[in-house]
Order: C-alpha cells, then sequence, then structure tokens
C-alpha cells in the first residue's frame, strides 16, 4: 500500500505495473515517468521498467489492510490491458470482492475490453469502475462504461485536452476533472471545466475538480471560481 497524494482517493495499490500508450490523453503519463524513476532506485517490480507486469505477490495485500479506506486499483498500470490475463483479472477482482470493507476505484482506458470481461466478473458495492475520457475523440468509452453493473460509473475527464460539450451522463455516478501537470503540460481552459461543471449539476451527477494542473501545479491549486468542488458519490450497500 502507498498512502496516495491524489486528491480523490486515499492508497493506491498496483498488482499491475506498466502500459503503453493507447490515445492522447497518454503522451505525458505520470505513471511512466515515475516507473522510470523507481526503475533507477532498484525498486524490483519495475526492474523492466513500464513494460507490463503482473505481481502475484501483491493480490492479497488489501486484506491486510483493517483501516476502510478508498483504493486507486493499479494508478501505475491498466487493469484491463489487453496483455493482463483474464486469469490474474479475475484475481484481482476475488481480492476486492473478499476486503468489502475497502472501497475500490478502478480506472480504465480499455473501455471496450471492460465491457467484454464486465459480465463474468463480480460487482459489489464497495468497487467502483471508471474510465479515462480526455477529449471528444473518447467520448464513445462512456457507451462501454454504460453496459457495466458496477454501483458507481464514473468519469476521469483528466488530462482534459478539449471541451466536451453534450454529454450523456445517464448512468454515470460521479465526474473527475483535471489538469495535466508536470514536463511538457497541455493546457486546460477554464471554460471547458465550467461547462462540464455545469453539465453535472444539471444531471445531479457529483462534481469532482482536482486541480489546473501545469507545471507548477501547487502553484495553479484547485479553486474553480472561488470554490474547491470535492463532490463524492453517496453509496448504498
Amino acid at each position: 500500500m502507498r498512502q496516495s497524494k491524489i486528491e480523490w482517493t486515499e492508497s493506491t495499490w498496483n498488482p499491475v505495473t506498466g502500459c503503453t500508450k493507447l490515445s492522447a490523453g497518454c503522451r505525458n503519463c505520470y505513471a511512466e515517468r515515475m516507473a522510470k524513476r523507481l526503475q533507477a532506485m532498484g525498486q524490483p517490480n519495475y526492474r523492466n521498467g513500464f513494460k507490463v507486469a503482473c505481481h502475484p505477490k501483491a493480490l492479497e495485500l488489501p486484506l491486510t489492510w483493517k483501516r476502510p479506506q478508498m483504493v486507486f486499483v493499479n494508478s501505475m498500470s491498466d487493469l484491463f490491458h489487453e496483455t493482463v490475463p483474464v486469469r490474474f483479472i479475475e484475481r484481482v477482482f476475488a481480492t476486492m470482492n473478499q476486503a468489502r470493507w475497502h472501497c475500490f476505484q478502478i480506472l480504465t482506458k480499455r473501455a471496450e475490453r471492460l465491457k467484454k470481461l464486465a459480465p463474468s466478473l463480480e460487482w459489489p458495492a464497495n468497487i467502483w469502475m471508471g474510465i479515462t475520457v480526455e477529449n471528444a475523440d473518447c467520448v464513445k468509452r462512456i457507451d462501454a462504461l454504460r453496459t457495466v453493473p458496477a454501483a458507481v460509473r464514473f468519469l476521469s475527464l483528466e488530462p482534459l485536452l478539449g471541451p466536451l460539450p453534450g454529454l450523456d451522463l445517464d448512468g454515470i455516478g460521479w465526474v473527475i476533472v483535471g489538469g495535466e501537470s508536470g514536463p511538457g503540460a497541455r493546457p486546460m481552459r477554464p471554460e471547458w471545466v465550467t461547462d462540464i461543471r455545469d453539465q453535472c449539476q444539471q444531471a445531479h451527477v457529483p462534481f469532482f475538480f482536482k486541480q489546473w494542473g501545469g507545471v507548477r501545479k501547487k502553484e495553479a491549486g484547485r479553486a474553480l471560481n472561488g470554490r474547491v468542488w470535492e463532490e463524492m458519490p453517496l453509496v448504498t450497500s
């Protein structure tokens, strides 16, 4: 377990590490940068850098964490990456089903593989499923997410690279928005963010604004029109 600085979660759990670039949002991947640093430091799970790797020894770690917490699953990878075996995905889900005192937050860009595998997986209320939508080219992923029988289906619009007018938020229980940060960060326009916030309010969907981003992320802050937005889904088991 790693305590997380990600604003919408508490801890991270990485039974899979590594990934490959899929769409525009992947260009400046923070996980890839971090993996290279961890490889240089000799961290054994990153001996092959950012190549996809499954770590069976990490599968049961959440069972040892007694304090209930929000857990971001595979912050350093994508559980539904095409090279992750179905059997390993099933084992990850088995742990999440067993550790029902935690809330697990999964995020993927591989919406079609998620849609294909979801019917064969068990989705208790403590497993939230999200997809990344960074620009209008990726909006079609939302339709695949809508087919998943998760208690909370959420959107991570990060890094937000363009406007997303007219989002269909039917069946979506949470929306996170954030700008890109770090070297080469691409700008996010305020009107893109306020439009998404307004869409969420109209649809009665909780809205969470993570960051403006940029090279100086801390200086840019998280306030949107003078307010920090940290709305969360209300889930009953």
